[in-house]
């Protein structure tokens, strides 16, 4: 693959295999709770993720974009962009406190400790990295992401080795989810919807590094990848529904069901996509309050962190639950916006599509 084609595709999957996919609690709860159903809503959901790269690339390609604010404008208008632009700092804020839910429910399932000490070792441990910058979280994520991938699949494929009893065709033991509920066609939408705008952000500053081709490969190539992961991830869940659904990160039952030695590695590599996206989370709302460095970028990150820690007395899965299905339908606007500009419209030069 070459180089372009790699970093894009290797960025829009960090920027979606974030701390709920990798934990397999958001593919559980939007796809896994409609049995084999599901897998047709992770066939939707592949395709529009593919289409959906490619647009935002080609179109940061043709210009010359350096920060996804100059997509927003570009597609909605200043004002539409306005209110897209702080929907998306809410989001980031609340997806933090998610994410410090989280880790604490891997302490809490996995280490057997208390879910407020992950909480708290998660916020110190964010804290510390936003007042000392992020050169070296950088690195880490290059390293990660492809780790993860690798990691979340090869589980999966294993879970699926060890199947035993029949595949449920619907809904397991747990209840649907009030903005999902009946409907795999609408969990697809609003899980491509809601998982847009972090690689939005991500994909749009590589516009002056890319040609054309190379966007549209690696936003396709992007995709596909995501598809591939959530399809083995949704498969292995439902084929264990019944022994899954009560837990809130259930990729590490499957994990330790296969050998315990993956359970230990998978839950280390978990808890790191937790801590990743809570960085980037905390980071991109600091970011866009002030300079990253300066003292208000700190403060306001920091203010972030305390802010949202009444959230994590909400367990994680009840958090996913409610707040991914929401922030889908939120990012409805800029899905529709995505949609409505077929790739054909990219041959046009400068800033017209």
């Amino acid at each position: 693959m070459p180089r372009g084609v790699f970093k894009v595709a290797v960025l829009y999957v960090g920027a979606v295999l974030g701390a709920g996919f990798s934990s397999g609690q958001e593919i559980m709860q939007f796809f896994g709770s409609f049995g084999t159903r599901g897998l047709w809503g992770v066939a939707l959901a592949t395709v529009l993720f593919a289409y959906l790269g490619a647009v935002i690339q080609v179109a940061a390609v043709r210009i010359g974009a350096t920060s996804y604010r100059e997509i927003l404008v570009h597609l909605l208008g200043k004002k539409t962009a306005l209110l897209v632009d702080y929907l998306s700092m809410g989001m980031l804020v609340v997806g933090l406190g998610i994410m410090l839910a989280g880790s604490g429910a891997i302490f809490q399932e996995r280490l057997g400790l208390s879910s407020l000490t992950g909480v708290l070792f998660l916020a110190v441990l964010i804290g510390i990295i936003i007042w000392a910058g992020l050169t070296g979280v950088v690195v880490v994520n290059a390293i990660l992401v492809p780790v993860k991938l690798i990691l979340v699949m090869g589980v999966a494929v294993l879970a699926l080795c060890t199947t035993q009893g029949p595949v449920p065709t619907g809904h397991g033991g747990m209840p649907a989810v009030s903005l999902l509920s009946g409907s795999w066609v609408w969990a697809a939408v609003l899980y491509v919807s809601y998982n847009m705008v972090v690689p939005l952000a991500v994909l749009s500053t590589l516009g002056c590094h890319l040609t054309p081709a190379q966007a549209v490969r690696g936003g396709l190539a992007g995709g596909v990848l995501l598809g591939l992961a959530a399809g083995l991830v949704t498969a292995a869940i439902v084929v264990h529904y019944a022994q899954v659904w009560p837990y809130q990160v259930p990729l590490l039952y499957l994990a330790a069901a296969v050998h315990p030695a993956v359970g230990t590695v998978s839950t280390v590599v978990i808890w790191l996509a937790v801590f990743t996206t809570g960085i980037a989370n905390a980071h991109g709302f600091a970011s866009r309050v002030a300079l990253p460095g300066s003292s208000g970028y700190r403060a306001a990150g920091l203010a972030a962190i305390i802010i949202v820690i009444p959230v994590t007395f909400f367990d994680f899965a009840t958090l996913v639950g409610f707040f991914y299905p929401l922030f889908g339908c939120l990012g409805l606007v800029l899905l529709a916006a995505l949609l409505a500009r077929p790739l054909a419209g990219f041959c046009h030069t400068g800033r017209k599509l």
